[in-house]
Formats: C-alpha cells, structure tokens, sequence
C-alpha cells in the first residue's frame, strides 16, 4: 500500500457555525477536485426539541427539518457532496420506542443520504427466534445502502439475506456492503464502514459477529487501491478516543494512513477542531441532531488532501424545512399523546437519571435505587428466593421531574424495553461484578452498577481490580457481609444477564443455565411498583459509598469533602491551606453555621474552589485570619464568586491563640466546656475538632509550657476544660492552671486519635480517617465528619495503628480524606477488613 502525506496544509480550525453555512473561499487548482463531506452521528431517534423562544416562550422545535434546511443549503453552495451517517440512529426517545427507527429513516430518506454505518445501538432489539428484525425491516426500506466491513450477518435470520460481502460501485439501496465507491463529478470516493467489537458486549448482537477494525480497514484500502482509487473515507461507530485496547478512530489514522478521511461517532465527541493523526483527517458531530458537521476537502490530481476546512452547524439556529415539518407532525402528535398520558404516581422528588459528575454513570442515585428496588420487588414475586437487583447505569437515560409522571418520561428514562432476568451467583462473583462496576471511575461508565438488597465500599483511586472493600447483603432486618461461596439470587435485565458491558461472570452464569428469564419488561416493572407506592420519594441511602474524598491537592481535597457533604449552603468558610492553624479552631463555627471549610493560598484563589462556591449557592463567606493569611486580593475574589448579598465576614487575631479566641467568642452559645490543644503541634488535636463541633465547644490553642495571654482572657468562660493529647503538647503545669482540665491522650497522635474515638463516640457508625503526617486533608474532613457524628482517626500513610485497625472494624464505613499519597489504598483497605 502506498503512503500519502500531505503535500501542503492550510488547516483552518473546526469552527462551529452560528448562522447557516458559512462557505469556503478556497479556490482548486488545475487538477484538482473538490469534495464535501455532510456527516451525521449518534442521533438517536432525537427528531424534536423542547426549547424557548426568544420571550422565554416554550416551544418544540422540529429539529429534523431544520437538519433537512441545512442540508438542502450545503448541496446548493457545494455540488460535490457526500451525506453520511456514522451510526447509532436507533434508541433514545420515544420516537424510537413507537416507531422502531421508521420515523427517522423517512426524513434520512428525504435528505437523500448516500450511506450508513452500523451504531452499536442498532443491535439493541434482537428477536430471540428472527435474529434482527427491526433492524432488517430499517436497512430494507433505507434509500441508500449501507457499508459494514466488519460486521458478518450471516448467522442472523433476518439479515443475511441483506449482506452481500461485496465492494461496489452499483450499490442498490437497503443492501449491505463491505465498501461502496461513489462518482462525484468524474472522480471516485471509497468508502467502508466499521462498528465497534464492543457491540459484542454493549448491545444485544446476538449472533452478529464484529471482526478486527484494523484488518478490516486494511483489507477494504488494499481493494480500493488496487482500482485505482486515492480517495478512501472510513465510516466508523468505534469512538474517537474510547479504549484503545479494543477500538479508537485515533488507533485507526496511525494504524492505517491511507484513509484520507474518518467521519465518526459513538463517543458522542464534538470535536471543534478537526483532528490530524499523520495522514487522516477525523470529525464527529456530537450527538442527539444537536449538529450537522461539514468537512470541505481539496484533493490535488495525485489524492492527497492539500486543503481542508471544518465546521459544525448548530441545527437548532436554522430554520424549518417547511415539507420536512409536515411530514414530522403526524409523528409528532402521537408522541405528545404518549408524552402525555399519566402512569398514576406523582414524583414527590426529582429523580435524578443525569450524566456526567453525580449522575447514573458513576454514582449512586435516587432513581437508580427506585429501579433496582422495583426489579426486586418483580422479581421475589415470581423467586421469592430472589434478594438482591442490579440495574446498569447505562440502561437509564433520563431523569423525571417533579410531579405527575407519564408514559413519556418512563419510556425516555428507560426505552431499550429490557426484560427480567434472574440469576443464580456466587459471593465471589458478586464482588467481581461489582469490580467491574466501578473500575472505570471517576469516568463514567454505563456498565456502573446500580443495586437493591446490596450495600457496598469501594476506594475510587485504588488500582481497577483491587478497589472493592466491603460488601453487605440484606438478610431480613439485618446486613450481612456476603460469603464467597455463597449462592445468591440477583434480578437484573437480560441485556446486563447475557455478559452486556463485559460481565463476564454473568455470561458464564447465562451459559451455564443459571438465569431465568420471566418475560416481564422493565418500564412495565417500574411502572407497577411506583404505583404500589404510598409516595414516590426515594433517596440516596449509601448503597454505594465511594469512601475516598480527595483531589489533586488538598484545595481540590476540600472541594471533593465540600461535594460530599452539602448539596448547597448559604455560608461557606474560608481558610489559609499552608499555614492551618486558625482553620483548625474554625470547625465549631462551621458546623453551627451548617457550612463546609475550603482552603485557599494566600494571594491565588483556584477555580476549583471559586466554582465550588458558586455550587453551593454561597451568599456569605467567613474568612478565617487576617490579610497576610489570605489577601484583600483572594477575599475580593472570594466575594465576587458569591451569590445574593455578597458578605464578606474575616475572623483574625494578630496570631493563632487570638484567632482561636475570636472563634470562641464568635461562636457563642452557652458552652461551659471547650477543647484545649497545642497551637504548634496540633494533629492530636484534629481527631477531636468533629466531638468540639458537635457540642459547639470552642476549641483554644495553647503553646506546651504556657497559656498564651489571648487564650487565658477567655479561660474565665469556662468551667470545665478537655485536653487532646499528651504531656508534650499541653504540659502538666498547663494543666493545672486550666480550669477543671481532663485530658484524652495516647502515647503518639495515633493512639490519641483511638482514644478520642473510643471515649467519645461510643455510638458512632461512621469513622472517618486521615493522613496524621500531613494533615490539611484531615482539618476539613473533620467538619464532615462532624456531621456524621464520627471521629476523625489518623493513620500513617503505609500503615494502621493496631487499635485504630480494631475500632474501624465496628464501623460500617470509614471516609477517607486525602489522596494515595496521603493515605494508600494499602491503608483504605485494612479499614474495611
């Protein structure tokens, strides 16, 4: 095969198109041949949109024919085109559960698209007996063909028939083809097409097969070459960055340069500016119709690309295609019946089926417990043996407002129409599974677990494969820990029981006649237990409790303890992260004022932490110390990220001991005790700032062999003091001339921290750890920590105290603040045990 470069490149940068076409004023020279490519991706049956007008008015807007607009003007401006579709046309909103991909395929029809690659997503709806019949029934009736390199159908029932294994250049409309060449003004286009192997395990492929992307790329380029033709477009559904042990479009362009173009999808990507990888050119337009992406290409007389220029039109901004939204609305007003009709249960919450941070991809939801929990529930009607639901991430797609629910949000949250599946496991297997689940994150994964009868542990930035710490099962009142050996019963949907996103051990079960499959539907389920409901208003219970909160540093670490605890606040606290004295005295104020503690530098305010603030919602921030902690600089800054009425409160002393006194008195309250700790060496005294919070005792700083003369002006408040730690930190003589001191200490921090724990949270189900060597990530998980009214227990980064070891056994689940470095996985793990 021969290698092109690039002879020269003006590669002007993806623009995304505000107002119609924008079209290239690049001119050919002699021999040379101009071509536009039109491309399409993950669409996913999305026809329509909600949206407001420019009063604010809602409104739903054809989106199809504004594409149909779009396209017409493109072929007007450039007669050399191309129209592609890299795939995933099918599943996603109602359109596809009434119309099985019939509806999008008119409109497909009508812009005239030259051809189709397989999405994964087209493999969702398998007929057990017919193989893919509504998939052969959508390339049948398709005015165009397809191209499927390396995809053999020839074990499916329905579409064998439509493959032909062939290269062409008479392609005939609703066939599949290996590759196809198109003339366009006297020059001729290669083009094939590849799906991800994936599919294997993300779809329902059933007896579909899915080849090397890489030979089957291969393979079509040596034919194309050997007619002649020097122009090759691949047309892929394998994602532009996704895993690139099995597929990736950027594996693809070094792997094969003879392609000249990629046009892709799967990964959703919005790719703003065109990607080079050695000779290839690759886009993607995002998802949902949201863009039709435009790629205007130059070849000179020999094929290779001298010039390019890219762009994304954002559909919403054309207007109607008025023949298109004729046709649309027959379709549009079965819909909104269906969008209408009520399921009989009002929502008293929103039920959260989000993407990204928080969502059903890589956390614990609301709604991902009321599906599992209505799996169960479906499931122990016809098992009663039947104890514990897992639902994939993936299979939710939408969440549900508010109130009345309808048909319409059911089917959009769930439209794949999966059917349960009941499963007889192991103990072993479950917490493979359940390593699965959660070996992608913090990226989202839609093979993410969600779980009924189930609680479970897991260390987030522990090594995939070893993060797993702890696994519970419901025995009647009582959580057990699961038994390695121990057979369980699992509901779950035949698509996740068949080995769906690489469960491997589900598979195996399947294929060895452990699964049962009732028959019933998922939506059809779900349905019928909200409506056995007295009030739809799940929460999120800890069923899966990420354990570690960290960041890359310990502001980030602030952040993620912020997250963790409050949903929003209306104060935040604001503290020097260097030099952490006097936030250290600030978790009583926290905790009384409901707000969590962020560090800053003194001169540098991160964005991270500026759009922390904005998150919660702030409108008043207490900044702790005075301006050579944190500068007016950072304070304004702070200030300028706040919501209402922007107040600004600072609490500072001219040293520690007098900050420490300012919070006290700030503070409040009719406290007769406070916490007296060591103002130079203070990690013994972090393991008692959640107990100080929790009682709104002020917690004062002393130095080891006297009372500085702020902390003494105030010791008059008091009558009983607690000292935490030993005789090194708060000297015997200091004690004495405190009033009524007792004293909590061991014979290092460690120890100490087991001791504060063991006397002063007897009852606590909670614990909460942390780094005793370097301990910012302590001081702010301390505050949340008082919230669960939990000790905070310090650990050394590569080893655990054996008392420490002992208390955390009786806890259900021990937090961890702060990063590997901080604490290791080593360390999170033996907290569990």
């Amino acid at each position: 095969m021969s290698k092109k470069v690039f002879s020269t490149i003006t590669a002007a940068a993806l623009a995304i198109s505000a107002f119609g076409v924008q079209v290239g004023t690049t001119e050919a020279a002699e021999g040379d041949f101009n071509l536009t490519i039109m491309h399409t991706n993950d669409t996913h049956a999305n026809l329509d949109k909600e949206a407001k007008d420019k009063d604010g008015k809602e409104y739903t807007a054809a989106t199809i024919a504004k594409r149909v607009t779009l396209v017409n003007q493109i072929r007007s401006e450039k007669p050399n085109n191309l129209l592609l579709d890299a795939g995933d046309v099918f599943s996603g909103t109602l359109y596809f559960n009434e119309f099985k991909g019939q509806a999008d395929l008119a409109f497909m029809n009508l812009m005239q698209y030259d051809a189709m690659t397989f999405g994964n997503h087209e493999f969702d709806v398998p007929n057990n007996e017919n193989g893919h019949e509504l998939l052969s029934e959508f390339v049948k009736k398709a005015e165009f063909p397809f191209v499927a390199t390396n995809v053999d159908f020839s074990a499916d029932p329905s579409m064998k028939s439509l493959e032909t294994n062939e290269y062409t250049a008479t392609a005939e409309n609703g066939q599949v083809y290996n590759g196809i060449i198109k003339e366009i003004d006297g020059e001729e286009v290669g083009i094939f097409g590849l799906t991800t192997e994936e599919t294997a395990t993300i779809s329902s492929a059933q007896d579909v097969k899915f080849s090397n992307y890489i030979v089957a790329a291969e393979e079509a380029v040596t034919y194309f070459e050997s007619k002649g033709i020097n122009k090759i477009v691949a047309l892929t559904h394998i994602g532009l960055d996704d895993n690139a042990a099995i597929d990736n479009d950027m594996k693809l362009a070094e792997s094969v340069p003879e392609i000249d173009v990629i046009v892709g999808g799967h990964t959703h990507t919005k790719v703003t500016e065109a990607k080079k990888i050695n000779n290839t050119l690759i886009v993607q337009a995002d998802q949902y119709n949201n863009f039709l992406g435009q790629l205007d290409v130059t070849f000179d007389k020999e094929g290779v690309i001298s010039d390019f220029e890219g762009k994304l039109h954002d559909v919403m901004l054309a207007e109607e295609n008025a023949e298109a939204a004729k046709m649309l609305k027959p379709y549009q007003d079965v819909i909104q019946e269906l969008k209408l009709k009520p399921v009989g249960s009002i929502a008293e919450v929103p039920l959260n089926g989000g993407r990204n941070e928080g969502g059903v991809r890589q956390s614990e939801t609301n709604l991902g417990n009321l599906i599992t929990d209505g799996m169960l529930a479906a499931a122990q009607k016809i098992d009663p043996e039947t104890t514990i639901a897992m639902q994939n991430g993936g299979g939710i797609r939408a969440s549900i407002d508010q109130g009345e629910i309808t048909y319409g949000e059911v089917l959009k949250t769930m439209p794949f129409g999966n059917s349960l599946a009941i499963m007889e496991l192991s103990g072993a297997d479950i917490k493979k599974a359940l390593e699965q689940s959660v070996n992608r994150y913090p990226a989202e994964s839609g093979g993410f677990l969600h779980v009924s009868g189930l609680f479970f542990n897991f260390d987030g930035k522990a090594p995939a494969g070893e993060r797993i710490l702890s696994v519970y099962a419901e025995e009647g009142e009582e959580l057990v820990e699961i038994s390695d050996k121990k057979l369980y019963k699992i509901a779950t949907n035949t698509f996740t029981a068949k080995g769906g996103d690489d469960y491997t051990m589900f598979k195996e079960a399947y294929e060895d006649g452990r699964v049962t499959e009732p028959g019933v539907i998922d939506f059809e389920m779900f349905i019928d237990y909200m409506n056995s409901l007295n009030e739809v208003a799940p929460e999120e219970e800890g069923r899966i409790t990420q354990v570690r909160l960290s960041g890359a540093n310990r502001y980030e670490t602030a952040v993620a303890i912020s997250k963790e605890g409050w949903e929003s606040s209306d104060v935040v606290v604001i503290a020097r992260g260097d030099e952490f004295a006097d936030a250290l005295t600030s978790t009583p104020l926290a905790y009384q004022q409901e707000a969590p503690i962020l560090l800053t530098k003194t001169n540098v305010l991160s964005t991270e932490v500026k759009n922390e603030i904005k998150r919660l919602g702030a409108e008043k921030a207490i900044i702790l110390g005075g301006e050579s902690a944190i500068s007016a600089k950072v304070a304004q800054e702070i200030k300028g990220n706040l919501a209402g009425l922007q107040t600004i409160e600072r609490i500072g002393g001219k040293d520690r001991y007098e900050t420490s006194t300012k919070l006290a008195a700030r503070l409040g309250g009719n406290a007769t005790s406070a916490i007296v700790v060591s103002g130079l060496n203070y990690p013994d005294a972090l393991s008692a700032s959640s107990y100080a919070a929790i009682n709104e005792f002020p917690i004062l700083l002393t130095r080891m062999d006297r009372i500085p003369a702020y902390t003494q002006s105030i010791l008059d408040d008091f009558s009983e003091t607690l000292i935490i730690g030993g005789t090194q930190a708060v000297s015997k003589q200091v004690q004495k001339q405190l009033p009524n001191a007792d004293r909590i200490s061991g014979s290092d921090r460690y120890e100490t921290s087991f001791e504060v724990a063991n006397e002063l949270f007897v009852d606590a189900g909670f614990g909460f750890a942390a780094s005793g060597l370097g301990y910012a990530d302590a001081l702010t998980g301390s505050n949340l920590a008082a919230n669960y009214q939990s000790p905070m227990l310090l650990v050394k980064p590569n080893s655990v105290n054996a008392n420490i070891d002992l208390i955390a056994s009786q806890y259900w689940t021990v937090f961890t603040a702060g990063g590997t470095s901080a604490v290791s996985p080593k360390v999170v793990k033996e907290l569990h045990q």
